[in-house]
C-alpha cells in the first residue's frame, strides 16, 4: 500500500470529510453544511424586509459574518485538500461556491456592492451536492438520467408548443385587433403563452364571440399541454429505475486529485485520472 507523509495524511482525512458521505465525519459535515445553508437562505429573506432588518440589523448582520466565515473556511479548505485545486475553482459548485461567499467582503470594500448580498441566495444551489448522502445519491442518478433522455423529446415539444403559440397568436391579432388590447402579433403571442400555461394575467381579454371561443379552447388545450413534458419524464424515470435495479452501485467517494465522483464500490483507483482512492 501507498506510504503517505504525515501532511498527506491530514489533508487525505479533510478530504474525506468535506467530499465525502460514505463516512459518518462526512455525513456530519454535510447536515452541518446543510443546516447553514437555510440558515444563510432565511438570513437574506430576513434582511429584504425593511422593518424587520431595521430593528435586528445587527444581529443580522453578525450571523451573516458567522455563516460566511464558516464557508470561507470551508472553500479554502477545499483548495487545499485537493491535488488540483484549479478544477474545484472553476467547477459548476466551485464558482457557486465563490459567488456566495464573496459578496458580504465587497460590501465593505467597494461603495454601492450591497445589492450583490443577494447573490448569497445561490448557497441553497449548493444542497443538491449535499444530496449526494448515501440514502439520496440512488434517487438523484435516477432523476438526473431521466432528464438528459428525456430532453430531445421536451425540446420537440416546446418547439411545438411555441409554433402553436405563434399561430393561434397570429390568429388571435387578427380575431380582436387593437380594440381590445391586441395591438400586434408579439403581444397576442404573449397572451397565447399566457393563457396556454394557464397563468392568466388578465392584463389582455378577448372582447369578440370567436375570440372568446378561441381562448376557451386554448384553456382547454392547456390543461393537455401541462401533463405532456410530466409524463415524458415520469417515463423516462420509471424506465431509468427499472434499469439500475440490476446496476452497479456507486459511492459518494470523491477523487482526491481530480474531484470525480461516482466511483464503484469496490474500486481501488479513479476511473477519471487513476489516481489511488
Amino acid at each position: 500500500m501507498k506510504a503517505y507523509k504525515p501532511q498527506s495524511k491530514w489533508k487525505n482525512k479533510l478530504h474525506e470529510v468535506i467530499y465525502e458521505a460514505d463516512t459518518p465525519s462526512g455525513k456530519l459535515f454535510d447536515i452541518v453544511l446543510f443546516i447553514l445553508i437555510i440558515i444563510s437562505v432565511i438570513l437574506v429573506m430576513l434582511e429584504s424586509i425593511d422593518d424587520f432588518d431595521a430593528k435586528y440589523h445587527r444581529t443580522l448582520l453578525i450571523l451573516e459574518w458567522v455563516v460566511t466565515i464558516f464557508f470561507t473556511i470551508e472553500y479554502i479548505a477545499r483548495l487545499i485538500s485537493i491535488k488540483k485545486p484549479l478544477k474545484y475553482v472553476f467547477s459548476f459548485y466551485g464558482i457557486i461556491d465563490f459567488l456566495s461567499t464573496i459578496p458580504l467582503y465587497l460590501s465593505y470594500l467597494l461603495a454601492g456592492s450591497q445589492v450583490l448580498l443577494a447573490v448569497r441566495a445561490f448557497r441553497l444551489l449548493r444542497i443538491f451536492r449535499i444530496l449526494k448522502l448515501v440514502k439520496f445519491i440512488g434517487e438523484a442518478s435516477q432523476l438526473q438520467s431521466a432528464l438528459k433522455a428525456s430532453r430531445a423529446k421536451i425540446a420537440v415539444f416546446i418547439y411545438v408548443v411555441l409554433i402553436l403559440s405563434v399561430i393561434l397568436g397570429t390568429i388571435m391579432y387578427i380575431v380582436e385587433g387593437d380594440e381590445s388590447g391586441f395591438t400586434s402579433i408579439p403581444k397576442s403571442i404573449y397572451w397565447t403563452i399566457v393563457t396556454l400555461t394557464t397563468v392568466g394575467y388578465g392584463d389582455i381579454a378577448p372582447q369578440t364571440n370567436l375570440g372568446q371561443f378561441l381562448a376557451t379552447v386554448i384553456m382547454i388545450l392547456g390543461y393537455g399541454i401541462i401533463a405532456v413534458p410530466t409524463g415524458i419524464v415520469t417515463a423516462e424515470f420509471a424506465q431509468s429505475k427499472k434499469n439500475n435495479r440490476s446496476a452497479v452501485h456507486l459511492n459518494t467517494q470523491a477523487c482526491p486529485s481530480c474531484g470525480a465522483e461516482g466511483h464503484r464500490d469496490d474500486a481501488s483507483h479513479c476511473y477519471n485520472c487513476g489516481h489511488l482512492l
